[in-house]
């Protein structure tokens, strides 16, 4: 591994005079102190109520300090990242995929590709065990182990020419390893893909202005795509704003369809159609030339995920409304009526993204590493990018817990834990100690422009509940209808870009896995198997799509464990391909600083996983739950429409069991192929070579150009 660090490289930049240092350092003890006491606010001194402007504080300073310390020690000492090293961008520089591009405009690209749903909703659900076990992961977990992973694979792949995870699997890990981490890591997106799609329908079910507004985004894209390429090529800001103003009118013009007949009646649609109408989108964006649909939705989906999140952090800390939410709730037990599971180890699986996600490894190794110019970016893109995620997790959890308890479980438990009927459901909360009243429960509908915010499973209701309070209160109270669904289509925003970038990425990988079969297959650029291949992606999340949309008690029990297990499985694969490259580098005294994270999640996700096998409680296990509804089928005591849909649920539960087997098998052999491959290398008798691009120097001289300027920097 090339070492040299002059130029722009960090050691260099370290070496300033002591005065110089000292002034720097009083900053930051302030800085260490206020999160340090803000902290202890919301974990040791906490009073009947918590203020929320401690959570946004304590997270704030504690990614400052991480960032400024603990990510430059990594790309300093255990990296060695090198500004006077060419990147792939700068070496291939085809126009196309790897392109030369601004650490700005490329840190904007990667926060849009890796902010998905699952920082808004996997806070969101796990509130149910408190809002300090969610704080404390979110903290420690993005710290410690997502930011690290981003930033590892982001430069790993950058140092070998913008290879994926799979490929740097089969270079570093040998065959076997480098299959079973390819194969699973495709199985993987399916199932993570299949929630995406579970979590926008939930919200979109019944609301005609969510469905009208959600449905507007893609003509929007569409339309901004084709303006940029043939009306007015290259005005980049022009485009945008027409794009953020067409959809802050499809919010608007949202409201106006609920008071339509015709359109309310045919934009209030049950969750199959919706299921259908995602997985027909899916398929355009995977098949859409880039530049029409994709790239033009990713990004104004930049300025609406960025805004949004910048606004709601101002308004926390003005207004600093308090938590209503316990700190701990009686359901640590695993009596959570959203979904089943203590808290060890089930909030280290419901929070990944946000605190650490196997997803962000395909894109760190994707389309980032084509778009950066200079290593010294890698810290800013990679480490700073899940920084802002882990922030956008904390302000979710905020947005939940500031609602009442009452409310919160009213909206996420689903209709099969808490009835169907809203004077049973509020009688059924009100008995766990968390009051709420029918009257309460159809006034807050009212208010949100919706017949009913009852069992809207999935998280993302409640969420937009809280993010419209919070925004609404800001803004002087009123238009809660207006904020809600604003929220809703931001919630959206972020689940369609995941949605659709990550169909592509799952087409690409089965091309991969099929061009070794049959070569034809391999060429991403050959249509009939753009199309084939297309369809067997989307085909895979949508069954997944459709066993939760059918699923009585919302799907969010049946998926999101496996979603959380699945991804916590692949963020393991990732850390598993990092510490093994970093031995075989040299670096294997630094190496704990991907092994750590690796041992805890090997270790959660196991554990998480034989749980949701072998547990007997039919709320927690897979097999058990399968047993019981057949139990349940047999005896003939399901109500008709439950019968009707058991037998698909009890295959899908025992399908869920073999895929936690498989998945399971996979990281282990992953991580065995890896001890091999380590002690094979520390032994001396490794004999594979090292995949690592050998070094070039950079006539960029390390500094950024901007975007599409390759050409004028030669």
């Amino acid at each position: 591994m090339h070492t040299v660090s002059h130029g722009l490289g960090y050691d260099a930049a370290m070496q300033v005079p002591m005065t110089t240092r000292s002034s720097r350092f009083w900053p930051w003890l302030l800085v260490a102190l206020l999160g340090a006491f803000s902290l202890a606010q919301i974990a040791v001194f906490r009073g009947e109520t918590v203020n929320a402007a401690w959570l946004l504080a304590a997270a704030v300073c504690t990614h400052l300090l991480a960032y400024r310390f603990y990510a430059a020690w990594v790309a300093a000492k255990v990296l060695c990242v090198d500004a006077t090293r060419a990147t792939p961008a700068e070496r291939i520089d085809d126009g196309r995929d790897f392109v030369p591009t601004h650490k700005w405009v490329v840190f904007g690209h990667h926060f849009a590709a890796i902010a998905g749903p699952g920082p808004l909703i996997g806070p969101t659900l796990a509130a149910q065990f408190g809002y300090l076990p969610g704080t404390l992961w979110i903290l420690a977990g993005g710290v410690l182990g997502g930011a690290v992973q981003d930033m590892v694979i982001l430069f790993l792949s950058t140092r070998r020419n913008g290879r994926s995870l799979g490929q740097m699997a089969r270079d570093e890990l040998g065959n076997v390893g480098g299959a079973a981490a390819l194969i699973g890591t495709f199985l993987i997106m399916l199932i993570l893909i299949a929630v995406l799609g579970l979590v926008v329908v939930n919200a979109m079910k019944h609301s005609p202005w969510a469905t009208s507004t959600v449905a507007a985004t893609i003509p929007i894209a569409l339309l901004i795509g084709l303006y940029l390429r043939y009306v007015r090529p290259g005005r980049v800001l022009e485009g945008t704003a027409i794009g953020l103003v067409l959809l802050a009118l499809a919010v608007i013009g949202g409201g106006w369809v609920t008071t339509h007949e015709g359109l309310a009646a045919f934009f209030d649609r049950d969750g199959l159609p919706l299921a259908g109408a995602v997985i027909v989108y899916g398929f355009a964006a995977a098949v859409l030339p880039v530049w029409l649909l994709l790239a033009p939705r990713d990004y104004l989906s930049t300025f609406v995920k960025l805004g949004t999140v910048l606004l709601l952090a101002v308004c926390i800390a003005v207004l600093r409304p308090e938590i209503h939410m316990p700190a701990v709730t009686r359901f640590v037990d695993g009596s959570g009526p959203i979904f089943g599971g203590t808290l060890f180890p089930f909030v280290f699986i419901t929070i990944a993204c946000g605190a650490i996600s196997g997803f962000h490894s395909l894109i760190s190794s994707g389309t980032t590493p084509k778009l950066i110019t200079s290593e010294a970016d890698i810290r800013l893109v990679g480490y700073g990018s899940m920084l802002l995620e882990s922030l956008v997790a904390v302000m979710a959890l905020t947005a939940a817990t500031v609602l009442e308890p009452g409310v919160y479980f009213a909206i996420n438990s689903p209709a099969g834990v808490v009835g169907a009927d809203l004077a049973k459901a509020v009688e059924t909360i009100s008995g766990w100690g968390f009051p709420v009243s029918a009257a309460q429960m159809q006034g807050l509908a009212e208010q949100m422009g919706e017949t009913t915010l009852l069992s809207r499973t999935g998280g993302a209701p409640s969420l937009a509940v809280g993010m419209a309070s919070i925004l609404s209160a800001a803004f002087g109270g009123g238009l809660l209808a207006l904020w809600y669904h604003f929220a809703i289509m931001f919630e959206a925003v972020f689940i369609l870009t995941t949605l659709d970038a990550g169909t592509r990425v799952g087409r690409f990988m089965l091309q991969d896995m099929l061009g070794n079969v049959v070569p034809a297959l391999g060429r991403t650029s050959w249509y009939p198997s753009v199309l084939l291949c297309s369809a067997l992606v989307v085909a895979g999340w949508g069954y997944f799509l459709y066993v939760g949309v059918i699923d009585p008690n919302g799907g969010v029990n049946i998926l999101w464990p496996l979603f959380g297990i699945s991804n916590q499985m692949l963020a393991s694969i990732a850390l598993t391909v990092a510490t093994g490259t970093l031995v075989r580098t040299g670096k294997a005294r630094q190496a704990w600083v991907t092994g750590l994270p690796l041992a805890w999640l090997a270790f959660i996700t196991t554990w998480a996983a034989g749980e949701k096998l072998l547990s007997s409680d039919p709320r927690v296990g897979f097999l058990a739950a399968a047993r019981d509804l057949s139990d349940k089928l047999a005896s003939g005591v399901l109500p008709p429409e439950k019968a009707a849909v058991a037998p698909q649920l009890i295959f899908n539960q025992q399908l869920d069991a073999v895929l936690t087997v498989l998945f399971v098998g996979v990281l282990w052999t992953v991580i065995a192929a890896m001890l091999l491959g380590v002690r094979r290398h520390l032994a001396g008798t490794c004999t594979r070579m090292s995949s690592e691009a050998p070094y070039v120097r950079s006539a960029l001289n390390g500094v950024a150009t901007p975007l599409g300027a390759a050409e004028a920097a030669r």
